[in-house]
């Protein structure tokens, strides 16, 4: 199990270097490779590029039991490293 850090009320961020979402994962709503996770209460989870992530985590965080991965920092790393 990969620790994770609490930062609002039911929000939790991954604290781990190596990336938990894979190029595997496939946002829910375009297919783009997802950078984004909310896992439900019910154990359901959404997963989310980096644009829908930004549109749909608002509505998310006031959900309770939700627990949110958010690994779009990535992004960057791969553009730097692209350079």
């Amino acid at each position: 199990m990969v620790p994770v850090v609490p930062v609002e009320r039911s929000e939790r961020v991954n604290a781990t270097l190596s990336p938990q979402i894979t190029a595997a994962h496939r946002c829910d709503r375009c297919g783009a490779q997802a950078y984004v996770r909310a896992r439900l209460a019910d154990g359901l989870e959404l997963h989310f590029c980096a644009h829908h992530g930004r549109e749909h985590l608002d509505k998310l965080r006031n959900l309770d039991g939700v627990t949110i991965t958010d690994e779009s920092e990535r992004l960057h790393e791969e553009h730097s490293a692209a350079l």
